[in-house]
This record gives structure tokens, C-alpha cells and sequence, in this order.
């Protein structure tokens, strides 16, 4: 694996030197812009307004508008001096219950491996993490970015999970959500078919099966099969009943256990 960042992790007086990694990453299908015409490949250019002509990578910098046409330049140096501690510093301020996090705010999870000679301390902090049953909140400057995060025990060693700013979460106050009082007979079957339904979250379990379908579409064109299109017609809203349907999906979910008991 390579490491994204190199820095510490300060924790009161005490700075643990850290690598962070990446601990994700998609399996989405990538697909090529092509010409319709001769399938010939789509390359995209950085191309300047005022000549017309590709400009390389090497030619380029970052430069901000202060007015119209009037810019300052910015460096990668300068970048790092605008907070030099923050740029290489993931600093710990507070620590939390987890579930006070609301878990609309987490954004990407990053492992963190302590530099040789950090080990102790940096197993000192995962350890009385998960005594504590907390979580440290942080930040640092990553991408040019200052971001927040919490730093958690998982397994053997700690990740920093960055949450997102409030002000990035769009407030839903627009959305026609109107307050209705529900009938207390059917919470209570909709809270028995939840507790049927319920069971322990094994990640294993899931995996993105349209991915592996449209795998197997492309190997069957590749071959000149036909591909054959199966209609699907949309569920409709039935909802003039509601407790028919939370029974019959009662029923139902008994069902399905008793057969795979049996």
C-alpha cells in the first residue's frame, strides 16, 4: 500500500508519527469515451482560452481571482506555509461518544500506521480508545483542504474518519415532510416485522451483484451473443392498506425462515 500522507498524530504533548492510507476503494466499472462514429478513443485536453493550444501539465498553476483578470499565484510551498502545523499535524482537541456523531456527517475512512519507534504510544491511544468507548475528533490539511474528522479503534489498529462540516449537509427543510399520527396497531406489526427481519450486520454478506451482471452482459457481447432484455414493471404504491401489507410481509418472512429451517 502507498501512503497518502505523511505526519503525526498529537495527542496533548505527546506526537505520534503516522502514515495515513486509503481503507477503501470502488469496484465500479470504468468505461472509455469513444467516438460513435469509428470508436475512436475521446482524449481530454487542457486547452487555453486565449491561444487555443494544449497546454501541459508542467506549464500549468493554481491561481486565484482576486477581481476580474486579476490573479495571485499559489505554490505547493505556499500552500504549507499558509499552516505548516496543520499541513503536518493531525491534531486530536476533544474526545466524544461515538454515537453523539450523527452518521450523516462521516465521509471516507483512512487508516493510520504508526512510523518505527511510535508503535507503543500509538497503541497506548488505540487501547484507551476503546475503553473509553470514544472517539477523538481532529483535524488537518489534506489536499490543500482542512478537514475534520474522528480518529476510532478498529481491530488492531486506528482509523481517521472524516465527517463532513455542517454547513456541507444540505438542510432538508424544503422536503413536503409533514408530521402524521400513526395508528398504534400498525407500529406495532410494522415493529414485529422489523424485529422478524432482524439480524446481525456481517459485511461479507453484501457485495454489489449489478456490477458482476453487467460484467457478464459485456462478456456475452464480446462473444456476439444476443442479450435479451427482460421488461420489469414498476412496483406500484400500494398503500391504500397499509396493515394488509405489514401482515402479508409478516407472513411472508415467517415463511422464507421455516423453509431454510427446514
Amino acid at each position: 500500500m502507498r501512503s497518502l500522507w505523511r505526519g503525526a498524530l498529537s495527542f496533548g504533548l505527546i506526537h505520534i508519527p503516522v502514515r495515513l492510507y486509503s481503507a477503501v476503494h470502488t469496484h465500479e466499472l470504468k468505461f472509455k469515451m469513444l467516438h460513435k462514429k469509428d470508436l475512436s478513443e475521446i482524449r481530454y485536453a487542457r486547452i487555453c482560452k486565449a491561444d487555443g493550444k494544449e497546454i501541459p501539465w508542467s506549464d500549468i498553476v493554481k491561481g486565484y481571482e482576486l477581481e476580474k483578470g486579476d490573479y495571485v499565484i499559489l505554490t505547493e510551498e505556499d500552500f504549507e506555509k499558509a499552516s505548516l502545523k496543520k499541513s503536518k499535524t493531525i491534531e486530536i482537541f476533544e474526545f466524544t461518544h461515538q454515537d453523539e456523531i450523527d452518521t450523516m456527517y462521516y465521509d471516507t475512512p483512512y487508516y493510520l500506521e504508526p512510523e518505527k519507534g511510535a508503535e507503543k504510544a500509538y497503541a497506548l491511544l488505540r487501547e484507551s480508545l476503546a475503553q473509553s468507548n470514544k472517539v477523538a475528533v481532529a483535524n488537518f490539511v489534506f489536499h490543500h483542504r482542512e478537514h475534520l474528522g474522528v480518529i476510532k479503534p478498529h481491530e488492531s489498529l486506528l482509523v481517521f474518519n472524516t465527517l463532513r462540516y455542517q454547513s456541507e449537509v444540505v438542510n432538508p427543510k424544503e422536503l413536503n415532510i409533514k408530521a402524521l399520527k400513526l395508528p398504534k396497531q400498525e407500529v406495532d406489526v410494522a415493529l414485529q416485522l422489523i424485529e422478524e427481519l432482524t439480524k446481525p450486520f456481517v459485511p461479507k454478506n453484501y457485495a454489489d451483484t449489478y456490477v458482476e451482471e453487467v460484467k457478464a452482459l459485456i462478456k456475452r457481447k464480446s462473444k456476439g451473443q444476443k442479450t435479451h432484455v427482460k421488461k420489469a414493471e414498476a412496483p406500484s404504491p400500494k398503500i391504500h392498506d397499509i396493515m394488509s401489507l405489514l401482515k402479508e410481509s409478516l407472513q411472508e418472512s415467517k415463511k422464507k425462515k421455516k423453509r431454510k429451517s427446514a
